[in-house]
């Protein structure tokens, strides 16, 4: 039996988000949590738009379940990835200060 590649296509394509929803990164935090959630609400107006009510349906199970998963962060893993970010900021201006110290201490060597 030989199969239409347009039906092999149709196949694929329709099998193609399942495979996606595995791979999906889980969100660290409220930015993440924003990013995937607006993600979710751009492809479920896209499936409305196409007629495609089955997929527009397994999205908003998904946007469901991501917001399951933010509001279950709790604030320790909010205040952890804030001081990691603080942290980093912190790193990144002390090599500036650096930077601009050893220009400064160049610049006083080289002028008499």
């Amino acid at each position: 039996m030989r199969l239409n590649p347009s039906f092999l296509a149709l196949a694929w394509a329709l099998a193609m988000p399942a495979f996606a929803q595995t791979a999906e990164p889980q969100p660290t935090g409220a930015a993440d949590c924003k990013a995937q959630e607006a993600v979710l609400e751009r492809d479920m107006a896209l499936a409305r738009s196409r007629g495609q009510m089955l997929r527009r349906r397994q999205l908003g199970e998904e946007l469901d379940a991501l917001l399951a998963r933010c509001k279950s962060l709790t604030p320790a893993q909010g205040r952890e990835a804030r001081i990691e970010k603080l942290q980093q900021e912190i790193r990144t201006l002390r090599a500036e200060l650096e930077r601009a110290e050893e220009q400064l201490r160049s610049l006083k060597s080289g002028s008499p």
